[in-house]
């Protein structure tokens, strides 16, 4: 049996105690081996930069490792080691011996200009073996961390390719220096070789050549040393050698030079010749390979060492002084200009490059249209109106002219003369106000018509709509039958209205309201008739599916929508505020909680009804709370304040460059931590939320805000001084939300880039560099470490336990009794007790399997509430046995009778199981503590803390009446060494049957130390063997049977010679025969 489950068991009985932690010694503390910690060392690319050590205080620790085995003793710049500001400890505040108390010192912190900006506080300790180690009691600034050095320097004391210097640091050798890409480790400092030959060391015209820790110059093909006999360097550089005075290398070829250049040579072929490769000779070019060579419009010949250029018909030289050539280019001749063209009346010239075309006026045509106009084929004019198809249109007049035509338009047409027809309708519609606000106008041919907007009618309805006869809004909720229809909701808007369901129901066609088809239904029918999409419950299914229909939304969504959509969605998530029951455990649903999220957020992008007006909406229901405004690009750098009833939001807007306004929102997401639970935020600390979801949605960019964002949250109950308020933020990193979750993804409650600026009793106040959807966990005490030797010790005791209750119910059942005794409460408290102890040592083989748990949980509360009620039973039997010896009556039967027994006994838990199952079926199963026990969420824990509390406070009250009475009794029996013998043994069992009922339980309440630990234990798991020996083994009549079972005759005889010790009944009838005698 688990330890810490009998923790969690009777932690209902008791106050919260806040544990403490002994002081470190020599052989509690903890190595630190962080080799960024040397004040030599220096980079930011170390674990965790910028370092700080506020995690120190409290706790011992040593400094070992390549880093370092003490703390440096002098003043070191800030930006030194891993970390900004440098905490040092002078030598003088080192103990020279060691000492039996640790030595208190001061350490400084340099933090701006002086080393000594900050002083706190450090207990020392010289340890055996020549070591300190340091606790340090405060820390006062952030990104501040203690650096150490060598005490004393040996050749592996800082770890490979590095020196220890005199004073304990730690450097490069030569060659070497700190890598700025791998940061270093417990082992290296990571000094990477250094490559000179990123440096001109080489001087120019040189290779140069990196090796480990040196490198290596070799002169360029075509150079050598200035100096041959001295190493290439940069004052002895290497120069070009003139390859055309050691020899003549272009003698292979005629008709070529040669020309030095550097660390080269080029052998030149004269002008009009080029080499070529492959016969190693210059020959002739020919200029007119290449295309234009001349220029356009010539044409080009070539000749040896030379070529030709000529122009082209319709082409002459630009100069005509000078002949054609690249320079000189043809250029086309103008005929228009010339008297080369003639075109002749109604024409007009064009030049084209090389040649020239005649083209007839507008209106006019060649005599004969085959062929070109020109002198011969002169331009006459055309009439237009001579044509099949009427050039201004059906209906209207056309009147030809000389080289053009005129039209008469009918009335509501006007003359376009690019047109076709040139007689075009006249657009009416295109003069403002024509049809007035709130309609629309309809242009006709010659005509135009007026109708008013959809949900809009004129004023007068029997005469199209104009500027006199306005257009005005249709309430359509007004109408019968409703628009909407039968048990809807209808909101009128200008222009239109909006159908949408109550709370409690969902639209039975989706987001998209199909008049006279769509109905409201309630959630749940809604889920029962969603077929589930594979892998996912029906639930789920119908969030995805709301997901979908919102991400494809255009349309303006209203408060009343937004509400039921939200509604609808927890309550199809299990969290809404008329769920029935509680199916999500303690450990929620994180990937249902983002959908949800999701949700929210298209939510609010649909609440913008416009985007070139100011808008405002707030919003408070049971299952949402959300405050609303638009905002533009003018209020870019002003703050701004949303807030619902438990949370403030304020912010400087940032990053504003769109055109109109669009949402900003601040939502409270009533019962979304029961979907992302508190368990989802890793810790060892026990923790619970402490205000509700809430998430924000701004237009801008809010992943790295330049100034923080500040949520002040009221508290809804006092916290625990125990507990450490954190601010987080719900952090999902899968790539698909809408995906079950997998090993390995990160979905979970994250404090990065939020931190905790105030609190107090009613508020907290969180700042954070982003925006997201946030919450505030309580994180309550830690954890005691777990003791393998209680855990040993509980298991050995339990199995003693069950061992004896084994025995007793053994004994009750198979030997025979005195008439007189009623053992009827005895052995169902063995029974009880004895089960509740064989499922309490298997309770956590079930903590895997939510329906197992919940059902070992109910089994254990009935059993538990069992055994106080035959402890009861028994209590109030030896009271009744009193009350009848203060009357002098000799006992004929003890005890109640077993009818009404069995009533009490196990009626009186049954119905405390069944009217706890009513109020909160979920109360059952797995707890935060990882047992499957009662929770402790709306008291339900007093379902148990409750019965148990009223069942010992009445067995205290018994067993001071019990004493009183007989301390009365007593008093009336006559004198001698027999009797009062006799009453010492009525006495003894009396109080040892009150310690096995009640006494264990209440050490339940003193568990902060070992001795009580160990004590708790041994009791309260030998309630089975007290039993055994106070009722069973000290009784006569069952020592008399184990020895007719066990034994020979002989044996018979001598164990009945043996002290009888009867049972308590027994004891008490014997008393009350001697009183009446």
């Amino acid at each position: 049996m688990n330890y810490g489950i009998f923790c969690l068991l009777y932690a209902t009985l008791a106050v919260p105690v806040v544990f403490g932690y002994p002081p470190g010694s020599c052989d509690g503390y903890t190595n630190i081996t962080e080799s960024w910690r040397n004040f030599k060392y220096y980079g930011s690319i170390s674990p965790g930069y910028p370092n700080d050590d506020a995690k120190l205080v409290g706790s011992w620790w040593r400094f070992t490792g390549i880093g370092g085995d003490v703390v440096v003793n002098a003043c070191v710049g800030t930006w030194s080691g891993g970390t900004i500001s440098v905490i040092h400890i002078q030598t003088s505040d080192h103990p020279s011996e060691e000492l039996e108390t640790p030595l208190r010192s001061r350490a400084y912190g340099n933090i701006d200009t002086y080393c000594n900006d900050v002083t706190m506080q450090v207990d020392i300790v010289l340890c055996p073996g020549g070591f300190y180690i340091y606790r340090p009691l405060n820390h006062k600034a952030p990104e501040m961390g203690y650096l150490t050095m060598h005490s004393t320097c040996r050749p592996d004391s800082c770890g490979p390719s590095t020196i220890c210097t005199v004073l304990g640091g730690c450097v490069c050798v030569p060659g070497r220096l700190l890598s700025t890409v791998f940061p270093p480790t417990q082992d290296s400092f990571e000094c990477v070789d250094i490559d000179e030959c990123l440096a001109p060391i080489c001087g120019p015209f040189a290779n140069c050549t990196n090796i480990i820790e040196s490198y290596s110059c070799v002169c360029m093909e075509g150079y050598e040393p200035t100096n041959p006999g001295l190493p290439i360097k940069s004052d002895n550089p290497c120069t070009d050698i003139d390859e055309c005075n050691t020899g003549f290398p272009c003698s292979g070829s005629s008709n070529a030079v040669c020309n030095n250049s550097p660390g080269s040579f080029q052998c030149e072929c004269i002008e009009g010749y080029e080499y070529e490769p492959h016969l190693d000779v210059c020959q002739d070019i020919n200029e007119c390979e290449t295309p234009d060579f001349c220029g356009p419009g010539a044409t080009c010949t070539n000749l040896v060492e030379s070529y030709r250029c000529e122009c082209d018909p319709g082409y002459s030289p630009n100069d005509a002084l000078l002949e054609v050539s690249p320079t000189n280019n043809c250029i086309d001749i103008d005929e228009c200009e010339t008297t080369l063209a003639s075109c002749g009346p109604q024409a007009t010239c064009q030049n084209f490059n090389g040649s020239y075309n005649c083209t007839c006026e507008k209106g006019f045509a060649p005599t004969d249209p085959a062929s070109p106009a020109n002198a011969a084929n002169i331009c006459i004019d055309v009439d237009e109106c001579d044509v099949a198809v009427n050039p201004c249109g059906e209906q209207h007049t056309c009147t030809n002219e000389i080289g053009f035509f005129n039209c008469s338009c009918l009335s509501g047409y006007e003359v376009v003369s690019e047109a076709t027809p040139i007689c075009q309708d006249i657009d009416e519609c295109d003069t403002l106000e024509l049809c007035g606000p709130n309609a629309y106008c309809t242009n006709l041919l010659g005509s135009y018509s007026c109708a008013c907007d959809p949900g809009y009618e004129p004023t007068i309805l029997q005469e199209e709509p104009d500027p006199s006869n306005i257009c005005t809004d249709i309430n359509e909720c007004l109408e019968i039958p409703p628009r909407c229809g039968q048990g809807t909701l209808c909101l009128n808007a200008e222009g239109t209205f909006h159908c949408f369901c109550g709370e409690l129901f969902y639209p039975s066609t989706g987001l998209l309201w199909e008049e006279g088809i769509t109905v409201c239904k309630s959630v749940q029918d809604i889920l029962a008739e969603t077929p589930p999409v594979e892998g996912q419950t029906k639930g789920r299914t119908f969030l995805l599916t709301m997901l979908d229909e919102l991400s494809e939304n255009k349309n303006y969504l209203p408060p009343g929508k937004v509400n039921n959509f939200f509604a609808a969605a927890t309550q199809a998530a299990g969290i809404g505020p008329q769920v029935e029951s509680n199916t999500l455990g303690n450990h929620g649903d994180g990937v249902t909680g983002s959908i949800i999220l999701a949700i929210a957020e298209l939510l609010v992008a649909g609440s913008n009804p416009s985007t070139v007006e100011p808008f405002t909406v707030t919003m408070n229901s049971s299952t949402l709370e959300m405050s609303l405004l638009t905002v533009n690009a003018s209020m870019n750098g002003r703050p701004l304040s949303l807030s619902t009833t438990a949370q403030r939001m304020d912010i400087h807007l940032e990053h504003l460059n769109f055109d109109g306004f669009k949402p900003a929102a601040f939502l409270n997401l009533k019962g979304l931590d029961r979907l992302l639970s508190h368990e989802y935020f890793e810790t060892e600390n026990k923790t619970e939320m402490f205000a509700d979801v809430f998430t924000a949605f701004l237009p801008m960019n809010t992943t790295n805000l330049t100034l923080p964002v500040n949520f002040t949250i009221y508290h809804d109950k006092k916290p625990p001084e125990s507990g450490l308020a954190t601010c987080v933020f719900w952090e999902d990193k899968r790539t698909n939300i809408t995906e079950n979750e997998k090993p390995g993804d990160i979905i979970h409650w994250s404090e990065e880039g939020c931190w905790l600026s105030y609190s107090d009793e009613n508020h907290t106040v969180c700042s954070c560099s982003h925006l997201s959807t946030f919450a505030l966990i309580m994180q309550i005490g830690e954890p005691p470490p777990e003791s393998t030797f209680l855990e040993w010790l509980n298991r050995v005791c339990v199995a003693v336990g069950l061992f004896f209750f084994a025995l007793a119910i053994l004994t009750f059942l198979l030997c025979s009794w005195n008439p007189k005794i009623n053992n009827t409460a005895r052995l169902h408290l063995c029974l009880t007790l004895g089960l509740s102890h064989l499922l309490l040592l298997w309770n956590d083989k079930f903590v895997y399997h939510e329906v197992a748990c919940t059902v070992m949980a109910g089994i254990l509360h009935f059993l538990v509430v069992a055994s106080f009620m035959w402890m009861l039973l028994e209590a109030v039997q030896l009271y009744l046995l009193v009350q009848r010896l203060t009357k002098v009556q000799v006992i004929q039967k003890d005890g109640l009778p077993w009818p009404l027994l069995y009533l009490i006994g196990y009626g009186v838990p049954v119905v405390i199981i069944c009217v706890s199952a009513l109020l909160y079926s979920d109360g059952y199963g797995l707890t935060e503590a990882g047992a499957c026990w009662l929770s402790q969420k709306r008291s339900f824990n007093w379902a148990l803390t409750g019965p148990v509390i009223a069942v010992l406070v009445l067995n205290f009250i018994l067993f001071i009446a019990t004493l009183w009475s007989l301390r009365q009794t007593l008093a009336n029996m006559k004198s001698g060494a027999s009797q009062s013998q006799d009453t010492k043994v009525i006495i003894f069992k009396i109080v040892a049957q009150f310690v096995i009922l009640g006494c264990t339980w209440i050490l339940g309440l003193y568990q902060t130390n070992i001795f009580f630990q160990v004590l708790f234990i041994v009791l309260n798991s030998q309630q089975g063997t007290f039993l055994y020996v106070v009722h069973c083994l000290l009784n006569k009549e069952v020592r008399e049977e184990y020895i007719r079972w066990l034994s020979s005759s002989a044996f018979k005889k001598r164990g009945a010679s043996e002290k009888d010790l009867p049972s308590v009944s027994e004891d008490i009838d014997k008393v009350a025969e001697k009183v009446s005698q």
